[in-house]
């Protein structure tokens, strides 16, 4: 259902020409009327919205998060109004929050819960989905497609106000005829209902009907939309204009001016969590883009009469994989685009009116997407549509430095994308400092489940404090609640094919990168191994032991050791020590079983950030039970790679050690009454870098009994011959020197025994 009619619309200039016919003499009416319209006229000013695209809270300089990312000109801009540091998008996918921004409604109400308005099938009403396969607890709902065209959209609203209206970049919510071209704009470039730039963002492009600058064979694509949001400003700049600048930067594809990627690979630092130089050179590229749309607001001076609005669509992509690593890094933020969690669906955002918001200022108001439409209409003071309904509210209080009268704002994402840090569908509320996410069916016997951070002290969501508060709990979904009514949300049912002997709560956030392994296929079944040190290995790891350490050797995304205490322990509060060097990736968990409580669960876990540098770090995990303690589970790392933990000791509140790591004898060594080690050296002949299946370049290579070698000891990666040929390389092998210090730099020819003066001269040396 529409809460926006399109017919009779009442523009704010019909609205003043009355309150003067009203008010003065009829003589004066056409003189008041002609002035006031002039004066109008000038006055209203210009409004240039620019959305990025998956650009995430720690991806500009603006909040001291990043070293590596270059974005002058976010600082510039920043510079001329407000910063936002608590800035939310509607949604932690793209098209459920430029719908919102585009109706001032929330995902619940209209209905595009995923970004899914590219594929062919046309829905225009969510609809409920009554079972679900039996590994889910949950059903979801079926998203709306496309922006249906009877809603009064913010550039209808520019349009019936006397403003010209361009769009330029990513739309994604759907093609003719739920355009731009239909949703009140007058101009639409390229006309692409995809969801990022089709192809690449360096030319050639494979946009239809529109090619790059066939003097820039090399063209990039937010270059591009630059120069044409530029002739649409120099078009219009004798008259208001809205410029919808909806980049496509920095969604993938990941690709990027190369000299660009050439500079940050020369400082890219392999052991910081933003290390992705294609990245690097897109934001790069996305920040010289804000440059030239301020750069002409400044030339055509129009920078003193003009709104600007910078914000992102959701936050960082953590998921994809590029340059061998994540596209980039939310931290101090939990989980990135797709998910529920800070890193999700917290971004920058940044406004500026000249003359009315103070420069250079800051503000810890919560705001959301839905809430540009009701600002600019204040504004602008334009009113609204008869009957017109905001999900969002005006933030003009907070850009005069005063504070919002608002309660709480929600985040409603009735899906379950598999990356890093995924929940099952779910819906958020933010209140002050406190962050409650409703996993709906989550819990026994189909109840909800819940998590409760609160913010200010916990920002990147390590500690859930649902057990410790539950009367906010109970509060805060009480405001959910009302927010699912209100809206007349579609919400996920009980899935009554569940079947819980098929989900595993311990694998919730976790997966692979994308493009690491493409639908990565689940383990097979196998025999358990036999435990290290009383370790059990599990998931996708096996454990060994070298001298001073034990070895997990992670072949998969879900490594885990655990261990069953020889008796229950019957205190409250512990603290587990981990002393470990990793060379794997993403954060660590802490399990515990309780006694009579059932199996590990996410429920009785704890996160840690693991520094994955190749040196030794303490960890010290804290968590409480309920019950006596019966067994210990460690999560080491979320990716292939070798870690080795030195010591692992569990602490009661009291100090005393509970369990203590005890490494089995280490291996003989030769010494002078101990019996030396066998030596065996493998030479293969003409064996190539990628004939080792271990080394993953070809599928179809199969060398298990290598594979088990490198498994028990260390692969070179980087291991080269002493010559191209095999006569020279062995003579190395032998003797530790290189060819040239005994002769022999290529194969010699071998021929037959045969007199001297037959032997062509060819091979007579």
């Amino acid at each position: 259902m529409s809460h926006f009619p399109s017919q009779g619309r009442i523009t704010a200039i019909a609205t003043i020409v009355i309150i003067l016919r009203a008010s003065l003499p009829c003589l004066a009416i056409l003189q008041a009327v002609s002035a006031s319209s002039v004066a109008y006229a000038e006055q209203k000013p210009n409004v240039v919205f620019i959305l990025a695209d998956d650009l995430g809270w720690s991806d500009t300089t603006l909040f001291g998060t990043t070293n590596f990312y270059k974005t002058p000109n976010i600082e510039r801009l920043a510079s001329r109004g407000m910063t936002f540091t608590r800035a939310y998008s509607s949604s932690p996918l793209c098209s459920p929050t430029r719908a919102s921004i585009l109706t001032g409604l929330s995902p619940a109400r209209h209905g595009i819960t995923s970004p899914n308005c590219h594929t062919p099938k046309i829905v225009l009403q969510a609809t409920v989905e009554t079972t679900g396969p039996p590994n889910k607890f949950s059903t979801i709902p079926e998203s709306v497609s496309r922006l249906n065209t009877s809603y009064y959209t913010l550039a209808e609203m520019f349009q019936d106000n006397g403003y010209a209206t361009g769009h330029f970049g990513k739309w994604h919510l759907g093609a003719e005829p739920y355009s731009p071209l239909q949703h009140g704009f007058d101009v639409d470039v390229p006309h692409h209902p995809g969801p990022g730039p089709a192809g690449s963002y360096v030319a050639p492009w494979k946009f239809n009907d529109f090619d790059h600058d066939p003097d820039i064979p090399d063209e990039h694509i937010e270059d591009r939309m630059a120069k044409e949001a530029v002739a649409f400003m120099e078009q219009h700049q004798d008259e208001p204009f809205f410029l919808n600048y909806w980049m496509f930067s920095v969604h993938a594809p990941f690709d990027a001016k190369q000299s660009l990627i050439n500079d940050y690979r020369k400082i890219a630092d392999p052991q910081a969590p933003q290390r992705s130089p294609t990245y690097a050179a897109m934001v790069e590229s996305m920040d010289d883009a804000v440059g030239t749309l301020l750069d002409t607001l400044d030339r055509l001076k129009l920078a003193d009469n003009t709104i600007i609005i910078f914000a992102s669509d959701n936050g960082g992509n953590m998921y994809n994989e590029v340059d061998g690593t994540t596209p980039t890094s939310n931290v101090p933020l939990r989980g990135g685009k797709a998910t529920m969690y800070e890193g999700g669906v917290r971004g920058p955002a940044i406004v500026v009116q000249p003359g009315s918001i103070e420069p250079g200022s800051r503000s810890d108001a919560i705001i959301q997407s839905s809430d540009f439409y009701p600002t600019l209409l204040e504004m602008l003071s334009i009113n609204a549509q008869p009957n017109q309904k905001f999900d969002g509210v005006s933030i003009v209080p907070a850009l005069h430095g005063k504070s919002l009268n608002r309660e709480a704002i929600f985040t409603y994402f009735p899906h379950a994308p598999g990356v890093p840090d995924w929940l099952p569908p779910s819906v958020s509320v933010h209140s002050g400092d406190w962050k409650l996410i409703r996993i709906f069916h989550g819990g026994n016997e189909g109840r909800h489940r819940y998590q409760l951070f609160n913010l200010k002290d916990d920002i990147s969501e390590q500690r859930n404090l649902a057990d410790r508060f539950p009367e906010r709990v109970k509060q805060l979904d009480a405001l959910i609640e009302e927010h699912l009514i209100d809206t007349a949300a579609i919400c996920p049912l009980p899935n009554p094919s569940f079947d819980r002997s098929k989900y595993d709560v311990t694998q919730e956030g976790k997966a692979l990168l994308k493009g690491r392994a493409k639908n990565p296929k689940p383990p097979k079944a196998r025999p358990l191994d036999p435990p290290v040190a009383g370790w059990q290995p599990g998931g996708t790891c096996n454990l060994s032991v070298s001298q001073n350490a034990l070895i997990v050797n992670s072949t998969g995304g879900d490594p885990f050791l655990s261990y069953r205490l020889p008796n229950a322990v019957d205190e409250i509060s512990y603290t587990l020590n981990i002393t470990m060097t990793s060379n794997s990736s993403g954060r660590g968990q802490v399990f515990w079983q309780e006694k009579a409580a059932g199996p590990f669960t996410a429920k009785r876990s704890q996160f840690f950030e693991v520094n994955h540098d190749g040196n030794k770090h303490e960890y010290a995990i804290k968590f409480t039970t309920r019950s006596p303690l019966l067994a210990l589970r460690i999560d080491p790392s979320r990716s292939p790679g070798r870690i080795e933990i030195a010591d692992i000791r569990l602490i009661d509140e009291d100090g005393t050690s509970v369990y203590q790591l005890n490494l089995p004898a280490a291996p003989a060594v030769s010494s002078s009454h101990i019996r030396k080690p066998n030596i065996i050296v493998i030479f293969t002949d003409d064996h190539g870098y990628a004939d080792l299946s271990c080394q993953g370049v070809f599928k179809d290579v199969k060398t298990p009994h290598m594979d088990a070698i490198a498994q028990n000891g260390v692969r070179m990666t980087d291991g080269y011959c002493t010559a191209p040929q095999c006569v020279p390389s062995r003579g190395g092998l032998i003797s530790g020197q290189y060819q040239t210090k005994w002769g022999l730099e290529s194969n010699p020819v071998c021929v037959a025994r045969v007199p001297p003066q037959q032997i062509p001269a060819t091979f007579a040396t």
